[in-house]
């Protein structure tokens, strides 16, 4: 009879606490026609894509967090995007803190760290589905450029990209799915990825970006927002008013006609998650110090040398320094509710 007792008490117990795991309060995410939602109101994405990696490494760290999410509320930002999940509650619950939202990236082979290839990408979205840091679950990051990834045929990709985001709904309800693609989604992508809720595009046309809308406008009707775009700060050769060398002022001038073409057809786009939040120094050469040079698909649509220059992106230097571009963003940002 004690025995039986006790069985009852941890039951109840356990009930109990199922109950109050299930009360917990969490913002509400979900897609309403083109726009994107937030607790019953359309969420606009202030955003910079964020990959701090310090000097003489090519490993992401969080040391600078605290300071880093101070700028970027400075900046008046309300989302990252990552391209690999972060696997550590303190760091989310300090984002949360902040009052940021994270775009989520999950790669495809990621030699089974969370990753598509291996399904260990459940594995995360059962861990952290009901962190409320969490925007967006996004799969992939322009593999569309890159068929020689998937066996040569991009309908490989289109596939695994479909079947996974089928498989978090069935885990997850409170968060929609997106892809980050490489430019204009074309109609294979569309009939095959049909269970992506909100399409990111990362996106290069020069500083012009708003012939986009119009063309979104004629092949979807759901929300839109723009996971790269932006200018690097150097320049690879002299053009127009812009000298050779590290040019702040043509990011500027970049920066300031791609947001102001991107914040005013919100409308029709989600917003934007600004590349990048800091110079990355690991990507074109010597990891202790920065290198102009580096490649990237679609690059020749780069302001205003047609050259990516790919250790240059930051809205702040390594040093977390501000560079004339930081003013811009946060001119636009602070001023859109």
């Amino acid at each position: 009879m004690i025995r039986n007792l006790h069985i009852s008490f941890i039951v109840i117990v356990s009930i109990f606490a199922s109950a109050c795991a299930q009360n917990q309060t969490y913002d509400l995410i979900a897609v309403k026609g083109r726009n994107l939602m937030v607790n019953n109101k359309t969420f606009t994405i202030k955003g910079v894509c964020y990959h701090p990696v310090p000097k003489g490494s090519n490993q992401r760290d969080f040391s600078n967090l605290t300071q880093d999410l101070a700028l970027m509320k400075e900046l008046g930002v309300n989302t990252i995007r990552v391209y690999v999940p972060i696997d550590d509650i303190a760091v989310l619950d300090e984002i949360n803190e902040a009052g940021i939202k994270i775009i989520m990236g999950i790669g495809y082979n990621q030699e089974g760290n969370f990753d598509i290839l291996s399904g260990t990408y459940l594995d995360y979205i059962n861990k952290y589905k009901n962190h409320n840091a969490i925007l967006l679950w996004e799969l992939g990051n322009e593999y569309n450029y890159h068929p020689e990834w998937f066996e040569g045929d991009i309908k490989n990709w289109y596939m695994a990209l479909n079947k996974a985001a089928k498989n978090i709904k069935e885990v997850d309800k409170n968060h929609p799915i997106t892809t980050a693609h490489g430019e204009l989604p074309d109609d294979l992508a569309f009939s095959m990825a049909t269970e992506i809720d909100v399409w990111g595009i990362n996106i290069y046309r020069w500083d012009n970006p708003g012939t986009f809308f119009e063309q979104w406008k004629n092949v979807s009707d759901k929300p839109m927002y723009f996971s790269e775009a932006g200018a690097d700060s150097y320049m690879t050769i002299a053009k127009d008013q812009y000298t050779q060398g590290s040019n702040e002022l043509a990011q500027a001038d970049a920066v300031k006609n791609i947001l102001e073409a991107t914040l005013k057809s919100t409308d029709i786009c989600s917003g934007v998650t600004l590349y990048a939040f800091v110079d990355e120094w690991w990507k074109a050469g010597d990891n202790n110090k920065q290198d102009p040079g580096g490649w990237a698909p679609n690059s020749s649509g780069v302001p205003y040398d047609g050259t990516p220059n790919e250790e240059y992106w930051g809205v702040l230097t390594i040093e977390r320094n501000k560079k004339k571009v930081f003013d811009v963003v946060k001119h636009f940002y602070t001023k859109l509710n």
